[in-house]
């Protein structure tokens, strides 16, 4: 088996299929987790509506989660039906057959690519789980099958992610609350990492099998110590407390536990009994119906404003079942980075994939707040720019992914790229916030990128627009040298007056319009602003190691005071389970009982 080495805690930008090809060894990860995007609100008329192939590609961008069929995915089911093992082949091609040529079998097409490299790179002890919702999941799980073997399906865990709702607002519906995700989890082999966990008793059953309370103030129930099945079990028989029966233990260690406390008879002539702890007790093995971990609420301190985000504790509770401290934990789906983040937390390495760099902006920006790591120090990034020429070509083989990477480096808020495709660009392509004034006002500087020929135009431009949106700065991001027309138009925007923060020179100016080229903040030359708090919602903190939150990009920082310290999310209760014979009450009759136990 390979070995990630300094390949781990590494985040990658780019298509994950092409990663995953040419970067990533064969059986070198402990376990995968993805939560492949997927139009799920659509329609199913349109989800099955046959297409031509004249749409947009189907390569997934940020916030969109559309797969559409395209010259893309016929190319895809091309190289599945040419290059991969027969029965996948002929799975994906009854399939398409089956469905048609639509957004669901362009989702299944291109999934069926990465699911069979995700075979390949993942351990023999290694765990795959794939999170989806109800609208594809039963033809994911055929896919599943036909490459990770149908005996290697472990669980279909239904996730509980809302409360119950109706959907009744939304006019006449036939379909009942839908309020679960669905959780497949395979293993590559028989193998497989597997860590029991526990969940605490509700307290139903707590109050109902663990009435007895002793002198320390210990719960505790009476469990059966009769042997089932006597002499043809090989139970020992022998009087013990007045009473004849077989028993569960010899006589030396029934006598050894009775002179411990732990054989009690309740009256004379009554069968005795084990007196069995709660606090020994390690809880209720973890199932597959998981209802005890809450969406992120829209209140919640977790939440960073993420459209998919998933609560940490749900991917806490994956990690901690299926891999140890020091497994190479892998999502390609990375999205806001919660895997890779719970598995920092858990002492894990880990590797993410993210197609968009608003995405990886977001994951450096939790890194930094939550464990205080530093992007190509405490972990590597791949595929971003590294100077200026892979700057032109980033621009030039995609002009959005290109403002949201410039707009990171100086870590504001990018402009969605939805808000673009409906025309709402509005010349804003990034935001950043600051507090100011003797009533402490949240002030706003408006980002602007340009990746070709820039002109005076373009600053007398974002001055209109500070104008409009009542902004206190601009700044403006270009690849090509600003002329000296362009320096000299923003020099006639003034400065901002600020009343709490001194600016640059000492004073409480700030220049109102600001260049820099992309070499310029390269190079460490940034911007001068006041300072700001964490322009992405901070993520809980995991250590009380202080952190700054200025990047060392800004002139003039001042340092704010960490976010709380981590607080560990609190797992409610479980519902009282009576699944086996350990958890009947034997109290009520003297011949009936639980297995003692040592």
């Amino acid at each position: 088996m390979a070995d990630m080495g300094d390949r781990a805690n590494t985040l990658y930008f780019g298509d994950n299929l092409d990663i995953l090809r040419h970067k990533i060894p064969s059986a070198s990860v402990d376990l995968i987790y993805l939560d492949p995007p997927f139009n799920s609100n659509a329609d199913y008329n349109v989800i099955f509506k046959e297409q031509t192939g004249q749409l947009s590609s189907a390569q997934i961008q940020a916030f969109t989660d559309t797969w559409h069929w395209t010259p893309d995915a016929e190319r895809a089911r091309e190289e599945v039906l040419t290059g991969a093992a027969p029965n996948v082949a002929a799975m994906l091609d009854a399939m398409v057959a089956f469905i048609g040529r639509n957004d669901l079998t362009a989702y299944l097409v291109m999934m069926t690519q990465r699911l069979i490299e995700l075979h390949r790179v993942l351990k023999p002890t290694g765990s795959l789980y794939l999170h989806c919702d109800p609208t594809a999941s039963h033809y994911l799980k055929i896919v599943l099958d036909t490459i990770f073997g149908p005996t290697n399906f472990r669980n279909e865990i239904s996730w509980k992610r809302t409360s119950a709702h109706s959907d009744t607002v939304q006019g006449i519906v036939l379909h009942m609350g839908r309020i679960h995700d669905v959780i497949f989890f395979y293993t590559k082999t028989n193998q497989a990492i597997r860590n029991e966990s526990y969940q605490p008793y509700s307290q139903e059953y707590t109050n109902n099998f663990y009435r007895h309370v002793d002198e320390d103030g210990r719960r505790y129930r009476l469990g059966d110590i009769t042997g089932p099945g006597g002499a043809a079990k090989g139970n020992p028989q022998y009087e013990f407390l007045g009473v004849t029966r077989y028993w569960r233990y010899s006589k030396e260690r029934m006598q050894a536990l009775y002179e411990q406390g732990r054989i009690v008879q309740t009256a004379p002539g009554r069968v005795p009994a084990y007196k069995r702890y709660l606090d020994e007790m390690p809880g209720v093995p973890l199932q597959d119906y998981w209802d005890d971990i809450q969406p992120i609420g829209a209140q919640a301190q977790e939440r960073l404003g993420y459209p998919t985000q998933k609560p940490l504790a749900l991917l806490e509770r994956i990690i901690t079942a299926s891999s140890n401290p020091g497994d190479v934990v892998m999502d390609c789906f990375c999205g806001c980075g919660t895997a890779i983040c719970a598995a920092q937390k858990l002492g894990r390495r880990w590797i993410g994939i993210d197609i968009t760099h608003l995405a990886v902006s977001l994951m450096k920006s939790r890194l930094k707040t939550m464990f205080d790591l530093e992007p190509n120090k405490d972990y590597q990034v791949e595929g971003e720019p590294k100077d200026v020429s892979g700057a032109r070509e980033l621009a030039l083989n995609d002009r959005y992914q290109f403002q949201y990477w410039a707009v990171s480096l100086i870590e504001a808020v990018a402009q969605e790229q939805q808000e673009r495709k409906k025309g709402r660009d509005r010349g804003i392509d990034g935001i950043i916030s600051f507090i100011d004034g003797p009533n402490r006002r949240r002030e706003t500087v408006i980002v602007q990128v340009k990746s070709g020929h820039v002109t005076a135009s373009h600053i007398r431009d974002l001055k209109g627009v500070i104008e409009r949106e009542k902004a206190a700065i601009g700044l403006y991001i270009c690849l090509e040298t600003p002329t000296r027309d362009m320096r000299d138009e923003a020099n006639t925007a003034g400065f901002y007056h600020s009343d709490l923060w001194p600016g640059p020179n000492g004073d409480h100016r700030w220049p109102r319009i600001q260049l820099r080229t992309v070499e310029d903040l390269l190079s460490g030359r940034g911007f001068a602003i006041p300072p700001r708090p964490v322009q992405f919602k901070a993520a809980e903190r995991v250590s009380a190691q202080p952190a700054a939150t200025m990047p060392g990009l800004w002139t003039n920082a001042t340092t704010a005071s960490a976010p709380d310290i981590f607080d560990t999310f609190d797992i409610a209760p479980l519902d009282s389970q009576d699944d086996d014979e350990d958890m009947e009450d034997v109290e009520d009759d003297e011949d009936v009982g639980e297995d003692a136990g040592d």
